[in-house]
């Protein structure tokens, strides 16, 4: 530890005290981290930011995602041989962020070969880095250049746009679904698509207890857990029409033989869950991804499709059908209408109801000047 206190409290803050906590959670990712990263450099830079509490509040996920990209940047060798991590933060600035953002893009093959982009990776290593070096400037006063070199970049999104699947494709998917046995994800399918959730709210969320409870028989509670929202859901109308019948049939029948836990299981052997926990608060859903595909090949639909389509093919929905940006935000629980062009994109049905549209009017206009 050496005979310099101030020197030796700042190591065991920043270093051995984070990557004990690592270990000791088992997230072998930081515990792996260079356990010495010298005061001044980049890495000690991640290294402040890992010892801050506004780090250590973050859910599993996003720590995962935060080392990634220290690992991205952190290691990315230069022309000396050295790695970036162990430049001075003092020696960093815009110019060296630009050269790197561009030198990280390209996306190779075993051999060398440049076969893509890798847009969305390097946009969150980026956004963590400025995170990183905001909070580590906070916490030593004068110890960082006042320029965040990671700021202002100037990120471009990637272009690639999540599959949207129509809703012949959904139905598709769910006779082939059944055909195949796989009778939970033909109905997890379908509550992607009308409730909008994601697979880890369908799959690793939704108790049967959820659903129809004692104290509130004609709803459903829909918890979306990336945003932290969560909704009671009507199921029938105000005359007592089944809003959803195809679903609420097969929800019903599943209810009817189950008192608790998770509502969609495995549909062999002892009907365990559909996604594993190598972590707690981490669900895996590698095996159901790949069951997903085999339905989706069966059914020979577009390779490109994934269980996420089903989603965002419910939100081109709403968009097909008019509603509002606030409706489609109350059914999706977003919190901000930004975020709604990712999931309701444009089709030709909208096109042509704004043409219709807008000719209506001109029509109203015209017999009005009459």
């Amino acid at each position: 530890m050496g005979t310099d206190l101030d020197a030796a409290t700042q190591r065991v803050e920043t270093i051995l005290l984070p990557a004990f906590d690592a270990w000791r959670s088992g997230d072998t990712k930081t515990a792996t981290t260079p356990a010495v990263a010298a005061v001044g450099t980049l890495s000690w830079v991640f290294a402040e930011y890992r010892a801050d509490r506004r780090f250590t509040k973050l859910d599993p996920k996003s720590k995962r995602n935060h080392e990634n990209g220290f690992k991205l940047v952190g290691s990315y060798k230069l022309k000396d041989g050295t790695l970036l991590g162990s430049r001075r933060a003092s020696l960093i600035d815009t110019s060296v962020t630009d050269a790197l953002y561009e030198a990280l893009l390209p996306l190779e093959d075993g051999d060398g070969n440049i076969i893509g982009e890798r847009r969305t990776t390097v946009n969150h290593a980026m956004k963590s880095c400025r995170r990183a070096w905001n909070i580590c400037a906070r916490r030593n006063p004068g110890k960082l250049p006042l320029v965040n070199p990671f700021a202002q970049m100037g990120l471009q999104s990637s272009d690639r746009e999540t599959p949207t699947a129509t809703f012949e494709e959904l139905q598709s998917f769910r006779a082939k679904a059944k055909e195949m046995g796989l009778h939970s994800l033909a109905t997890g399918a379908l509550i992607g698509w009308e409730w909008l959730q994601r697979e880890v709210d369908i799959f690793a969320t939704f108790d049967v207890t959820h659903y129809r409870p004692k104290e509130r028989p004609n709803m459903v509670r829909v918890i979306h857990e990336k945003t932290k929202e969560e909704n009671w859901v009507p199921l029938f109308t105000d005359h007592g029409k089944a809003v959803y019948p195809e679903l609420m049939a097969e929800l019903d029948a599943i209810k009817r033989d189950r008192i608790g836990g998770l509502m969609l299981c495995r549909d062999w052997g002892n009907r365990g869950p559909w996604p594993t926990w190598p972590k707690p608060d981490q669900p895996d859903f590698t095996h159901l991804s790949r069951k997903v595909k085999e339905v989706i090949r069966a059914a020979e639909l577009r390779d490109e499709l994934s269980f996420t389509s089903f989603r965002h093919g419910g939100f081109t929905e709403t968009g097909d059908a008019e509603l509002t940006d606030r409706e489609i935000m109350a059914q999706g629980r977003h919190k901000s209408v930004k975020v709604l062009p990712k999931y309701v994109k444009r089709t030709a049905r909208q096109v042509t109801t704004g043409a219709l549209k807008r000719r209506a009017a001109r029509t109203k206009l015209e017999d009005l000047s009459k």
